[in-house]
Order: C-alpha cells, then sequence, then structure tokens
C-alpha cells in the first residue's frame, strides 16, 4: 500500500512538473511572438508551482517573466518595470547574462518615457519613473535628482523634498565631465558623449581643440531648493537650519551663497540678500546677472542711484542685456512718483503755488534724465512698443512734439 502511495505521489510531481514546463515554455514562445498579454497568463499560471522546478527552469521563469512584463518597452507603466526588474534581478542572480541586458532595458525603457512625460509637460509622471529607475539601480543617483526637479516643477513639494533630502544625506555631488571639441566646419564647439569618441573625431581632423569641462556641483542648488521649499511650506526656521548645515559642509561654495541670498530673497529680507550677494560678487566679479539682480534689489530698497550703477555695471559686462536698460528707465521715473505725491498734497496757496511750479522743473528734469537711457533702449530693441510709447510720453511733456510723433508714426508702424 506505501508503494503504491509513492508512485501516485511521484506520478502527480511528474505531471506537475511536465505542465510547469509546458507553461513556462509557452511563455517564451508568446514573449518571442510579441504576445505578451498571453506570456503573462501563462507566467501566471507556472508560478504556483514554481518551487518544485529545478533552477535551470527557474532562470527560465524569471527572464520569461521580465520580458512579458517589459513588452516592447512602449506604454510605459511603473508597476509593470518594477516586476520586469525585479524578474531579471532573480534570472541574473540564477545566471542568465540575457537578463542582465533586459534590466538595462527595463531603465533605459523608464528614463526614455520619463523625458517624453517632461517634454509633455506632465512632470509627475516623469518624476515617478526616474525615481523608480533610481530604485532599480541605486548607483543612478542623477535619476533621483532629476526626479527631485520634475516633482518641484509638478508643485509636489513634499516629494520633491524628499527627494532632495535624500540627494543631501546620499552627499549628492551632480558634478560631470563634458567632453568638448569646435566643429571645424562651423567654429562652433560641441560635446561628445565620450572621451573616446571625442579623441576618435579629433583624430579625423573635423574637430579640434579637445576641452575636457567639469560642470560645477549642484549641491548648492539642492541646499537652496530644500531651503525654498521650507520657505513655501512657512517653514522659516527649517529653512535657515537647512542653509547653515549646508554652510557648514560647504563654506567656501559660491554656489551656496548665493542659494542663501535667494532664500533671503524669498523671506523679504532684502538688506540680507544684498549683503551676500556682494560676496558672490567678490568670486565672481565679471557675471552681468549679478549686478543686474544686485540692481533689482537695491531699486526695491529705495537706493535709486546704487540701483543704476549696478544696472550699468551689468549693461558694461553685458551690452545685451535689454532688461538693464528697461530697468535703469524704471529707476529714473520712479522719482517722478515722490514728485507727484509732493504736488497732489499742496494746496491753492501763494506759497504752494510757488512750490508746485518748483516740482514741476524737477519733474521736467527727471524726463531729461531718463531721455538718453530711452534713446539707448529703442536702438538696442527697435520693435519694443512700450519703451517707444514711454519715448512718446516723455517727448510730448517736454513739448518736444516733433519727436514724440516720430516715435507715434513708429507705434502705429510696428501695429500694422
Amino acid at each position: 500500500m506505501k508503494i503504491n502511495i509513492l508512485t501516485l505521489a511521484l506520478s502527480l510531481f511528474t505531471l506537475a512538473a511536465v505542465a510547469q514546463k509546458s507553461e513556462i515554455r509557452n511563455a517564451g514562445n508568446a514573449v518571442e511572438d510579441g504576445n505578451y498579454t498571453e506570456a503573462k497568463a501563462e507566467i501566471e499560471k507556472a508560478e504556483s508551482m514554481l518551487a518544485d522546478a529545478n533552477d535551470k527552469w527557474k532562470e527560465r521563469f524569471y527572464l520569461y517573466k521580465g520580458q512579458a512584463y517589459l513588452g516592447t518597452g512602449e506604454n510605459v507603466k511603473v508597476d509593470d518595470m518594477l516586476i520586469a526588474s525585479e524578474a531579471f534581478k532573480k534570472a541574473v542572480e540564477m545566471g542568465s547574462s540575457e537578463a542582465q541586458d533586459g534590466i538595462l532595458k527595463v531603465r533605459n525603457s523608464l528614463v526614455q518615457s520619463a523625458v517624453e512625460d517632461q517634454n509633455a509637460e506632465n512632470y509627475k509622471s516623469a518624476a515617478e519613473k526616474l525615481v523608480t529607475s533610481y530604485k532599480i539601480n541605486p548607483q543612478d543617483t542623477l535619476y533621483l535628482y532629476y526626479a527631485a526637479a520634475n516633482s518641484l516643477n509638478a508643485q509636489d513639494y513634499d516629494t520633491a523634498l524628499e527627494y532632495y533630502k535624500e540627494l543631501r544625506d546620499l552627499g549628492f555631488d551632480g558634478t560631470e565631465v563634458e567632453y568638448l571639441a569646435t566643429n571645424v566646419e562651423t567654429g562652433e564647439q560641441e560635446a561628445m558623449p565620450s572621451k573616446e569618441q571625442r579623441d576618435l573625431m579629433v583624430k579625423t581632423e573635423d574637430y579640434t581643440d579637445p576641452e575636457d569641462r567639469k560642470s560645477p556641483s549642484k549641491k548648492g542648488e539642492i541646499a537652496k531648493n530644500i531651503a525654498l521649499i521650507y520657505i513655501n511650506q512657512e517653514k522659516m526656521d527649517e529653512a535657515v537650519e537647512a542653509m547653515e548645515v549646508a554652510k557648514r559642509e560647504n563654506p567656501d561654495n559660491v554656489m551656496l551663497i548665493q542659494a542663501e541670498a535667494d532664500m533671503y530673497y524669498r523671506m523679504g529680507d532684502k538688506e540680507k540678500y544684498n549683503e551676500l550677494m556682494k560676496k558672490v560678487l567678490e568670486k565672481s566679479p565679471d557675471d552681468a546677472t549679478i549686478y543686474y539682480n544686485l540692481g533689482v534689489t537695491t531699486a526695491e530698497l529705495g537706493d535709486t542711484e546704487g540701483a543704476i550703477e549696478y544696472y550699468e555695471k551689468a549693461l558694461e559686462l553685458d551690452p545685451d542685456m535689454s532688461e538693464a536698460r528697461m530697468n535703469i528707465v524704471v529707476a529714473i521715473l520712479a522719482q517722478e512718483r515722490e514728485i507727484i505725491d509732493q504736488m497732489n498734497q499742496l494746496g491753492m496757496s501763494k506759497e504752494d503755488n510757488k512750490r508746485y511750479e518748483e516740482l514741476e522743473e524737477e519733474r521736467l528734469e527727471v524726463y531729461e534724465e531718463v531721455i538718453p537711457y530711452l534713446e539707448d533702449a529703442i536702438e538696442h530693441d527697435p520693435t519694443n512698443v512700450e519703451i517707444i510709447r514711454t519715448a512718446m510720453n516723455i517727448f510730448s511733456a517736454l513739448d518736444e512734439q516733433e519727436k514724440a510723433q516720430i516715435m507715434k508714426d513708429r507705434i502705429e508702424e510696428l501695429q500694422q
């Protein structure tokens, strides 16, 4: 009787093994035919009996499972990609070299789909796919960085903060080496995918002047974004603390000083912003943008002369910075507001009338002062209707009707 029971058990095991092999083989055939839905169904049937399979068939099972859930790599679903990557990893552990390629395909599919989402401004989906690629291979910290940036664009601040804090705790730096060479035909400097390819292109003599350039550290940006998210959440103490921690680790990092300045600007402390930006300026004295930004905050603090000096320095370094020209005009004309306020407070007495005339003269002096800057702005931006209309009104107020008419004609031409 015992022999019969053993025989029956062996028969059942054999039948199960045969059925299991058949389902795994069917899954492989379905994958080969591109019928991934059928492959998934066969994999599901075989999974319940997988414990009884030998290592050879387990390896095939996990390989086919990964391929079934990866599919074509298009129309990416994050859950399917996670299942595929786990299956491929198990197949790799059992000796499958083909599964290693499968893991790479999963990561590439996630990243490519994330790029498409990002281009379509579907930032939340892009972030989810990028962080999934990072989880599959935690060495890909750059994808966590891009996931954080997309979460920030999606205004998903809690998630962005989580990712940025993880990057900070990992000590993520984000510096990369760019391999550059100058295209002989165009004279333009171009980046190459690798040093080997760059050196090869230089040997063809189509490219010259090979150069390796290291991108700046992203630690300052990360610290700034952590602080700005805290500010957005109205957690000012946490924002300041986060910046202090970052500064202790990188006390001379100019990006961090810039980030701290941005933080205080967001907090409304423009004096502290200017103080820090002057430190940035000491380290980057030829940066037109820093002078421009100092001009903006100096103007907001009521120092018109100081603001104009900063704007003029910005223009000296970058003559094409139209915003600086416009802001000089705005800064000068801001003086008119104070004059008008004084005029409106005057009564009808003889003394008030005399003071009114004095203020009117001061007002015209402001107009005279702004004219050279308006003319310069029009010369550099001849289609800017706003600048031309301002000039027309100023000329009219100064009773220079011929010039006012020229400005009016220009506006009509531009609006045709």
